[in-house]
């Protein structure tokens, strides 16, 4: 029988990698198990604009500091250098190339099946994030539409939809970044459920994560918390966002009722006629693979106590966001996260 190792890691990005730091740091036996052909994680499927919300200082994994960015905010690329070098710096067992397709558990052991074999475990963590599962709505109609239809998750740069009629869906982060590119190229609209709220210039994503931090403790002592007017499901007003603003580019449509095969039909009957529509409507959990051995939700959500299955001794998550720790979809934020999912692993498999 092959190797039964501590600890399995399912993702290779940023969560996973938290991961291996403090596994390696407990002396575990573990390995990564990573269904990219390299290094970066989910950053390698980002439009080729993005960048964080915060800087580099604010941006780091534990143990290294991100290295400083000519920019502001660290780009793409230089968030998939840091997260290639930080696997390197800390030598952290990876196998890339491998898609996790199934998972059993039986008497304290998990079988992690790919198509490059079985591997067994005492102990898993699902790290895989949500990228690979995007979310469109089920909207009347949709099927019907012949124009280009793309999710967020898959959107590149604006050259694709040069003079084209362009509808963008969704009033959050995604959205507004995308209204803010494609408007510089041809005519785009904006469609929203609700109007889009903005963060104050000032704020960025450090200080989103001490909001969410001091939600944490808040919650975690029984006090109330107030975070003011700072909704961490506000726009954080990167210079991209508010260079449109300035020119008038984020102007919201509100929300359509249907779509047709040439465009949308509006809330108050009118139609519209767009060549592309692009979804940026947020994502589901990246956790198919663990169907056979949970209850999964429509989203991918599973009952845990933090980042700890409660259904299924062994079986932790880390990085899904506020759903298994608080911000832990960040870099800054997986931190603590990790930390506590790889004590606790350690615990557990002392006991068993």
């Amino acid at each position: 029988m092959q190797e039964i190792l501590d600890v399995i890691v399912i993702g290779g990005g940023q969560s996973g990698l938290a991961c291996g730091y403090y596994l390696r740091r407990h002396k575990l036996n573990f390995l990564l198990l990573d269904k990219e052909e390299k290094c970066g994680g989910a950053w390698l499927h980002a439009w080729d604009s993005l960048t964080l919300f915060s800087p580099a200082e604010h941006s780091s994994l534990p143990g290294w500091l991100m290295p400083k960015s000519e920019n502001l905010f660290p780009s793409k690329q230089e968030v998939i250098n840091y997260l290639c070098q930080y696997e390197k710096r800390y030598e952290l067992p990876i196998e890339r190339s491998v898609t996790v397709e199934n998972i059993t558990s039986e008497n304290k052991v998990f079988k992690v099946y790919t198509k490059k074999g079985i591997y067994f475990s005492k102990a898993i963590i699902a790290a895989a994030g949500t990228w690979n599962n995007p979310f469109i709505p089920k909207i009347k109609g949709i099927d019907t539409f012949k124009g280009i239809q793309i999710h967020s998750a898959h959107y590149k740069n604006a050259e694709q939809f040069r003079n084209l009629n362009v509808l963008v869906i969704g009033e959050g982060n995604s959205g507004a970044q995308i209204v803010a590119e494609v408007s510089k190229v041809t005519s785009v609209k904006w469609s929203t459920r609700k109007p889009p709220q903005y963060l104050p210039d000032e704020v960025d994503g450090f200080y989103l994560f001490n909001v969410a931090t001091a939600k944490y403790n808040a919650e975690k002592e029984g006090k109330p918390f107030n975070a003011a007017n700072y909704d961490l499901g506000n726009i954080v007003m990167v210079p991209p966002v508010q260079e449109a603003r300035s020119r008038g580019a984020l102007i919201s449509s509100g929300s359509f009722e249907s779509m047709n095969e040439n465009g949308v039909i509006w809330s108050d009957g009118s139609k519209e006629d767009f060549d592309a529509i692009i979804w940026c409507t947020g994502f589901g959990y990246a956790t198919s693979f663990l169907k056979n051995i949970v209850l999964t939700d429509e989203r991918g959500i599973i009952k845990t106590e933090e980042s700890k299955a409660t259904e299924l001794p062994g079986l932790w998550l880390a990085g899904y966001g506020s759903w298994t720790g608080y911000a832990s979809a960040t870099l800054i934020g997986i931190n603590r996260n990790a930390k506590q999912t790889c004590n606790e692993i350690t615990d557990y498999l002392q006991k068993n």
